[in-house]
């Protein structure tokens, strides 16, 4: 029996305590609100001119800002309030335009010297401090019209193959029209393509006139359920897979309804790249450069590096058969450049196209989907803003094919590593099915977070309050040592969650005041043990060592099966349910440290020394 730790042991709570209190202490920094402005794409430099015109615009709204800072790629201005952040940013994007992107931020006011030693406050979810939210639409209609696009070309090669001739085959909106010269030939091709198109649906209902005889192909209903289906779900996959790149720490990405998605970003401290990288709704196209007797119907104009060129409407294939995508410096050249694995079906697709046409230029187009504000005047004569959809095609690369590509293969000619990086976490996250247009983007209530941030305190602080006084005057002195350690355990939970980056929700603080009960917890088995060891005529000494080593077991079966459920809610839950279960099981193991050690620290202390201790104040 021994009521006495080695002085390493005091030691090791000591320091554990201080560096507790050292990375709980950002969280009395509460950070700005504050406006980012970058360049719609990684590369654009924002000069000082960007940031004259931007404050100049503030100034003459009439709105409040501080802290004007600028580097490279993007410049920052500071708010008093949430209320003149969201006036801010409005009022700035109009100044800039739709080039310049303007977000919303969180501008850190945590000191230096913390910083430099990796101190920063816990991250706030929606519900509490607010962050970004993005509502973006999926165009379905083009995902079915690309769908038939692809339909219309496999259909020519199966037809050339089964040597059915045909006059030719176009698409009218999202219907496939071919043309014969005969009827026979028609209905060979309708009986040659139904059985490997056994979703669309044939018919001859056009009107047929000598030496044209049409069918018609066009979707059934529950082909293009699928694919709006689908359009959904890759979309989905693609948006969780780039926030995921960003680093964002428990996001929100879901569905809602058959063509919308919503993206959440709690805690988000760099919301300008977060809104470029999401808003990048993009894709690549493979296409050979046309030849010079080609019609201009099955042709588009481009400019590369200065220069016309003329690219092949048809596709040879697009960036939904990449497997993986990486940014790299090439060795000869020093340029960037992004090196490209394709899936077999892509690799067999690349095979077939670049073998057949060794010697000719192949491009590369880049394709982005993006929108664009304007003010317009409505019919009672106010200015109203207007969302505008379009589509941005950039032709990135034309080389020459020197040789059979395969699955691996790397693209050249990009204007820096930024672009480079860009690009390759685009293909790299997985390729949109369909264009999305951001549909509307807003803050998350901060007066409403400011609301639940008072009540999530308030509560903590009577749960903590109550707790206190309750051990004090029923425990007594060792009442003085579970308060200590419950303070402790808070200050170790609050620090570790900043450590570890976590994001703070009004779950998360249910989490911390549950932690707070459960702590003291273990500590009202242990005095509980204590008292009836002495009743049962054991030495203070003997009832103190029985006390702690006989509840430890019941304590740490108690707690394991506490954090198991706490692991499962983290497993399977989402948003809120993991802001939850993360500080609870942060709280379980921090409060089994000062709980058993901690508290028994003190005991040691206090009365560990003392041979001919009579009686406990307990």
């Amino acid at each position: 029996m021994s009521n006495r730790y080695p002085i390493w042991k005091y030691l090791l709570i000591v320091v554990i305590a201080i560096l507790g209190f050292i990375y709980a202490v950002p969280n009395l920094y509460p950070p700005d609100d504050a406006i980012q402005i970058s360049g719609s794409s990684g590369d654009m430099v924002i000069g000082a001119p960007i940031l004259s015109k931007a404050e100049k615009a503030l100034t003459e709204a009439g709105v409040e800002y501080f802290d004007p800072i600028q580097s490279e790629r993007s410049a920052q201005l500071r708010f008093a309030s949430g209320e003149a952040q969201l006036l801010g940013k409005k009022v700035v994007q109009q100044a800039l335009g739709s080039e310049y992107v303007v977000a919303l931020n969180q501008a850190p006011t945590t000191p230096s010297w913390l910083v430099s030693m990796g101190g920063e406050p816990m991250k706030l979810g929606l519900d509490l401090r607010g962050g970004v939210h993005f509502l973006l639409e999926v165009d379905v209609d083009s995902a079915i019209a690309k769908r038939q696009e692809t339909s219309a070309e496999e259909m020519k090669d199966s037809m050339r193959e089964a040597r059915i001739r045909y006059s030719r085959v176009t698409l009218d909106e999202m219907t496939i029209v071919a043309e014969f010269r005969s009827e026979e030939l028609r209905d060979q091709a309708i009986s040659h393509l139904r059985s490997e198109y056994r979703q669309m649906l044939f018919n001859t209902d056009a009107p047929q006139t000598e030496g044209r005889f049409v069918f018609q192909a066009s979707l059934s209903e529950m082909a293009r359920r699928e694919i709006e289906q689908y359009a959904l779900t890759q979309n989905l996959t693609t948006l969780r897979k780039r926030v995921n790149e960003l680093g964002v720490s428990e996001p929100i990405v879901q569905s809602q309804g058959r063509n919308r998605i919503i993206v959440q970003l709690p805690g988000v401290q760099d919301t300008a790249e977060a809104k470029r990288v999401i808003g990048k709704t993009a894709n690549l196209e493979f296409r050979l450069e046309a030849e010079r007797d080609a019609l201009v119907s099955t042709t588009e104009a481009f400019e590369y590096r200065g220069y016309p060129a003329k690219i092949e409407s048809k596709v040879i294939l697009t960036g939904d058969h990449v497997a993986n995508a990486n940014a790299s410096l090439d060795p000869e050249t020093n340029m960037p450049q992004v090196n490209i694995t394709l899936d077999s079906l892509g690799g067999n697709k690349m095979n077939h196209a670049t073998r057949s046409n060794i010697g000719r230029r192949m491009g590369v187009l880049f394709i982005e989907y993006k929108t664009r504000m304007s003010t317009e005047v409505d019919e009672q004569g106010e200015q109203v803003q207007v969302t505008e959809q379009y589509v941005e095609k950039d032709l990135i690369n034309l080389a020459t094919i020197q040789g059979a590509l395969g699955v691996q293969f790397r693209i050249t000619g990009l204007d820096s590593p930024t672009v480079a990086s860009e690009l390759a976490l685009m293909l790299r996250s997985g390729a949109l099915a369909a264009p999305m247009y951001f549909v509307e983007e807003r803050t998350i209530g901060p007066s409403l977070g400011a609301e639940n941030i008072q009540l999530g305190v308030k509560s903590l602080q009577w749960g903590l309050g109550l707790v206190l006084l309750f051990m004090l005057v029923y425990y007594k002195a060792f009442g003085v040592f579970a308060n200590l350690a419950l303070a402790v355990n808070v200050l170790l939970l609050v620090s570790v969650m900043s450590l570890l980056g976590a994001t703070l929700t009004l779950p998360g603080i249910a989490g911390i005041v549950l932690t707070v009960g459960m702590a003291v917890d273990a500590n009202v088995l242990i005095f509980a043990r204590i008292r009836e060891e002495i009743k049962n005529g054991a030495s203070p000494q003997a009832a103190i060592s029985a006390g702690y080593d006989r509840a430890y077991v019941t304590i740490l079966d108690a707690n394991i099966t506490t954090l198991i459920v706490a692991v499962i809610l983290y497993a399977i839950g989402s948003g809120p349910v993991k802001g939850f279960a993360v500080t609870l099981s942060i709280g379980i193991l921090t409060s089994m440290f000062t709980a058993i050690m901690g508290t028994r620290a003190l005991t040691n202390l206090v009365y560990g020394g003392r041979k001919n201790l009579k009686k406990l104040w307990i």
